[in-house]
C-alpha cells in the first residue's frame, strides 16, 4: 500500500504543530519555510494560554475552541517534552487581568461580569488581595481579575521542541525553501521549489500566516481571505528582587514572566501590512502601558525588541479545514490565538487529514465559511 505523503507549507507553530502530530502517527512529512521555522509570528508572541483573558464579548465558538485546546495543552506539552527531550516551561500560576484606576476598574467589572454570567472559570480580587499575589504591581492598582485556569508556555521553546519531535518521528523540514509552484491538475499535488527537486505529495497544508495568500500556484479560489497584523514586543531581563509570578494584564498592554528570568512585555497590534520596522511609538506604548502597572520595570535591562506579522483573518477568526480541493488543507488566520490554538488545531487537523473527514469541533472554522473556498 503506498504511504501517505503530508507536504506542509509555513513552519510556524501551527504548521510544525500539525506536521508533528502527522509525523507521530507514522506519515510521511515535509515541512517548506520560506525562511527559518518558528522565526516570525511564532517566535513574536508572549506563549500566553489566555482563554478567558483573551477572547472578547460574543466570541462564543472563540471562546469554546479556546478552551478546549487549553484543555489539551498540559498532555500535549508533555507529550512534546517527551518526543522531543526539551522542557517547554509549561506555567500554571494563571493571569491577573489588573485594573489601575477607577475607569479601569468599571470595565473590569463589566467584563468579569459578562464572564461570570458565561462560565468563564475567574475570580474577582481586592486591591489588597492583588496586591498580595504579586507585591511588585502598582500600588495604584484598584482591583484585579484573577484567570486562574489561563496559564503560559515558552513558545521559543515549544518550536525547538517540535522541530526535534518531527526529525525523530521521521519527518523532514527544509528551512530557507521558496515554494515557487504548486500543480493541482494532477492526481496528486506537485509542489516545485527553488533550487530543488519537484515534491510531488497525496495533499498540502497551507500553514504559510500571514504569506498563506502569496504561495505561488494556489489557485485564486483557494487563496484564504488572511492579512498580517504587525506585533511589537520587548524582553527584559527580571533580577532579584523584582519577581513576577502570573501573567499580568492591563488595558495597553501585558507582562509574561518565564522561568529562565526572561520577561515578556507586549503587544502593539497594527495594521501596516508587511512593514516589520521597529518604531519608537510602539516601544513607547508598550513601556507606558507597562510601567503603569509595574513600575519596577524601569530598571530591568532591554535584552531585545521583536517584530512579528500575525495572520488576520476578514472575521478575525482561524480558518481550519478542507476546502474546495480536498487535497488542500487550510491552517492559518489564528491571529492572536496561535499559541493557545496550536494543539487543538493540531490533535483535530490530524485526525481529519488521517480520516478525509471533517473535524467537527472544528467546523465553525472552517473555509467552508468563505464563498469561494467552499466545497463543491
Amino acid at each position: 500500500m503506498k504511504e501517505s505523503t503530508t507536504v506542509v507549507i509555513g513552519g510556524g507553530i501551527i504548521g510544525l504543530s500539525i506536521a508533528w502530530r502527522l509525523a507521530k502517527e507514522g506519515q510521511s512529512v515535509t515541512v517548506i519555510e520560506r525562511g527559518e521555522v518558528g522565526q516570525e509570528a511564532s517566535r513574536v508572541a508572549a506563549g500566553m494560554l489566555a482563554a478567558s483573558a483573551e477572547v472578547g464579548y460574543e466570541e462564543f465558538e472563540l471562546y469554546a475552541l479556546c478552551r478546549e485546546s487549553l484543555r489539551q495543552w498540559p498532555n500535549f506539552a508533555r507529550e512534546l517534552e517527551s518526543d522531543s527531550g526539551i522542557n517547554v516551561d509549561y506555567r500554571s500560576h494563571g493571569t491577573l487581568i489588573v485594573a489601575d484606576d477607577r475607569d479601569a476598574a468599571v470595565a473590569l467589572k463589566r467584563g468579569f461580569d459578562f464572564q461570570k454570567e458565561n462560565n468563564y472559570p475567574v475570580e474577582w480580587l481586592t486591591r489588597e488581595e492583588t496586591l498580595e499575589l504579586e507585591p511588585f504591581l502598582s500600588p495604584r492598582i484598584v482591583a484585579s481579575v484573577l484567570a486562574s485556569e489561563d496559564h503560559a508556555i515558552d513558545n521559543r521553546m515549544v518550536i525547538k521542541g517540535l522541530q526535534e519531535a518531527i526529525k525523530r518521528h521521521g519527518g523532514t523540514i527544509l528551512e530557507k525553501t521558496t515554494v515557487e509552484s504548486i500543480d493541482l491538475t494532477g492526481a496528486e499535488v506537485a509542489v516545485q521549489m527553488q533550487g530543488r527537486n519537484v515534491l510531488v505529495a497525496d495533499r498540502i497544508v497551507l500553514a504559510a500566516g500571514a504569506w498563506s495568500r502569496q504561495i505561488a500556484g494556489i489557485p485564486s479560489d483557494l487563496v484564504p481571505p488572511v492579512r498580517p497584523v504587525k506585533g511589537q514586543i520587548l524582553e527584559l531581563k527580571m533580577e532579584a528582587p523584582f519577581e513576577l509570578n502570573h501573567v499580568i494584564r492591563g488595558r495597553k498592554a501585558y507582562l509574561v514572566p518565564r522561568t529562565d528570568g526572561r520577561l515578556i512585555v507586549g503587544a502593539t497590534s497594527e495594521e501596516m501590512g508587511f512593514d516589520k520596522r521597529m518604531t519608537a511609538g510602539g516601544v513607547f506604548s508598550i513601556l507606558e502601558g507597562a510601567w503603569e502597572m509595574v513600575p519596577g520595570i524601569h530598571d530591568l535591562e532591554l535584552l531585545s525588541i521583536e517584530v512579528g506579522l500575525r495572520p488576520g483573518s476578514r472575521d478575525h477568526q482561524p480558518i481550519v479545514g478542507y476546502c474546495r480541493d480536498r487535497r488542500v488543507y487550510i491552517a492559518t488566520g489564528h491571529y492572536r490565538h496561535g499559541v493557545i490554538l496550536s494543539a487543538i488545531t493540531a490533535i483535530e487537523s490530524a485526525k481529519s487529514i488521517l480520516s478525509g473527514n471533517d473535524s467537527p469541533i472544528l467546523s465553525y472554522f472552517s473555509p467552508k465559511r468563505f464563498g469561494h473556498l467552499d466545497v463543491k
